[in-house]
């Protein structure tokens, strides 16, 4: 508070208290507080009032910095209008997300990348936003860029620039993942003893494929990305597909990105050897789902001096397999109809060389059978649901093409389809019984093979076990991030996005960890979201949502979000802080 002299109309001066402050565009004003009176009038209670009003300023100015820099009362103007393109509510949540961008020491990555590049704009600044968003406000880039003031601190950049970034930001992904590697292993502790893998894709709403990039010969020297594919969702339209490798702490190591039309048998190699290389792995068991455990995989590992542990499919599996499966004298009874057994078994396998698989080469592993009522019941639900459509499909034909049928019809024997149409051409169809008691003999049993056949048979499962969480984090990348479909068409920008997806993802994992994993993702973002504040008048803002949540990132990170009213130093004061990377405390 200040006190200023002004002059009426007649040319007599007048003493009144003033208070600075910021606007909500940052830009310094002022504002009438009270009328202290006529000069001439003053000098005949006080030997020299401006002094004394000066001195009183200062006084109720230190009083009001004590108190928390907050006023006694607020004027407010009955009368005020909401200007056009005005923003007056500002999210503060997102300094819980900050907190751990400056532990990963993002902001040096690309501090330094930008000096290296003589770029101008910030790319610390668009990937901020880019990153919050994507947690908190998941939309397209052109919406994710109109929103960017929603956040209390300013970002100034343009929509060109942020264009711009992203074919940066593609050209920096694997020297990013390596970075964020390290400074996980750094603070965090990265378990790399056992790593899980697996593969999920995202779809585009185009119709038509990427173009390849051929040669003058017509050999393919770079295959389009965007491509007609299994789709896990059984939709029509290209897909992408992700390759995501994570530690045992169920934090993302590393991840990648191949054509939709490829089969993820193949993508284990390439990632895997990077990360290898890039992370300085020592030897490593790689965890997967069955599709991955094919013969050249499990030599990869092998060769490569690491372990696996594969699921294996027993409904699929050779006759003497199923006969093991099913040999009841050796399972040990577990709690509540859960059994298990195992054995070492050497195998056979023919590994791809030159184009043909005449190398054969024998393994041993040790083979893991259990087998679990729960797993029972819902395979049973699961077909009965099928078998159902099937019947529906014998009746009623004419209801169902090769897409529609899609399930069902491998419960009805020798159903044919039109080439060209799709549609069912035999009108004599019957249900497959033996295929469905077969399958009912199975249901319920479950198989593992692992190179580590020292491990015990719950360590084995255990592991396994731990699959679930790249599970979980794909759902979070497509449900919480909404990282589909996919609005960019060139593969820098679609690479850069998924980048981001990952970063995020990594952001999230850490932040889930360090303010208790008891509280789910989906309710960290919502309370993140809502911590926001409104400006109520001069530089005063309001905060009106707290939660058990926010209570913990603010005990965690010393963070003062219940303050009910706050200034805009104070809050700047609480954002700052969110930029101080905390001291790693693992090596």
């Amino acid at each position: 508070m200040y006190v200023k002299i002004n002059k009426t109309s007649s040319g007599r001066k007048k003493l009144d208290y003033y208070r600075s402050y910021r606007d909500e565009d940052g830009k310094s004003r002022q504002k009438f507080v009270e009328r202290i009176g006529f000069i001439d009038e003053l000098e005949n209670k006080f030997e020299d009032p401006v002094a004394h009003f000066r001195a009183e300023a200062l006084r109720l100015t230190k009083l009001q910095q004590e108190q928390g820099g907050i006023p006694d009362s607020i004027s407010l103007r009955t009368e005020a209008i909401v200007e056009v393109g005005s923003r007056a509510r500002f999210n503060v949540g997102y300094s819980a997300i900050q907190k751990i961008y400056h532990d990963l020491e993002l902001d040096k990555f690309f501090l330094q990348l930008q000096k290296s590049k003589s770029i101008k704009y910030s790319l610390n600044d668009i990937f901020k936003v880019l990153l919050y968003s994507r947690i908190l406000k998941p939309a397209s880039k052109l919406s994710t860029f109109e929103n960017k003031e929603r956040y209390f601190e300013g970002f100034d950049f343009s929509l060109k620039d942020m264009y711009r970034a992203l074919d940066v930001f593609n050209k920096s992904k694997n020297s990013l993942q390596k970075h964020l590697h390290h400074i996980v292993s750094k603070t965090q502790g990265s378990d790399t003893s056992i790593a899980y893998y697996d593969c999920t894709n995202y779809y585009f709403e185009i119709t038509y494929n990427d173009d390849d990039i051929v040669d003058e010969k017509g050999n393919i020297i770079k295959p389009g990305i965007r491509k007609k594919g299994f789709s896990k969702e059984h939709r029509p339209e290209p897909i992408v597909q992700m390759g995501l490798l994570m530690d045992n702490n169920g934090i993302p190591m590393a991840y990648d990105l191949f054509p939709g039309n490829q089969s993820e048998k193949t993508s284990l190699h390439p990632i895997l050897k990077r990360a290898k290389r890039d992370f300085n792995l020592n030897k490593t068991i790689v965890v997967a789902d069955r599709g991955l455990n094919t013969s050249d995989n499990i030599f990869y590992n092998q060769t490569s001096y690491d372990g696996y542990v594969y699921a294996q499919t027993v409904r699929g599996a050779s006759e003497k397999f199923k006969e093991y499966v099913l040999k009841q004298e050796d399972y040990k009874e577990k709690d509540s109809g859960f059994k298990i057994k195992s054995r070492i078994h050497t195998k056979d396998i023919q590994i791809l060389k030159n184009g043909k698989r005449t190398n054969t080469v024998t393994v041993i592993q040790k083979q893991v059978v259990f087998y679990s009522p729960d797993y029972a019941k819902k395979a049973k639900f699961e077909r009965d649901k099928k078998v159902k459509k099937a019947m529906d499909l014998i009746n009623n034909p004419g209801k169902y093409n090769s897409s529609t049928s899609r399930g069902a019809a491998n419960y009805v024997q020798e159903i044919e389809y039109d080439k060209k149409t799709g549609e069912i051409v035999n009108s004599k169809l019957l249900l497959n019984e033996a295929k469905i008691k077969e399958e009912e003999a199975l249901d319920g049993y479950y198989s593992i093979v692992t190179s580590e056949v020292e491990k015990s048979e719950t360590e084995i499962l255990e592991i396994y076990r731990g699959l679930w969480k790249i599970e979980e984090s794909f759902k979070i990348i497509k449900s919480e991030f909404k990282a589909r479909p996919v609005y960019l068409s060139t593969e820098e920008h679609i690479q850069a996005h998924f980048l981001i997806c990952f970063v995020s993802l990594v952001v999230i994992r850490i932040l889930n960890n360090e303010i208790g994993s008891q509280h789910s993702i989906k309710s960290i973002i919502r309370s993140l979201n809502k911590c926001e504040c409104s400006l109520l008048e001069e530089n005063i803002f309001m905060f009106d949502h707290m939660d058990e949540i926010l209570e913990v990132v603010q005990e965690k990170y010393g963070f003062n979000i219940n303050k009910k009213y706050q200034t805009r130093q104070q809050i700047n004061n609480l954002l700052i802080s969110s930029k101080k990377a905390t001291t790693p405390h693992k090596s």
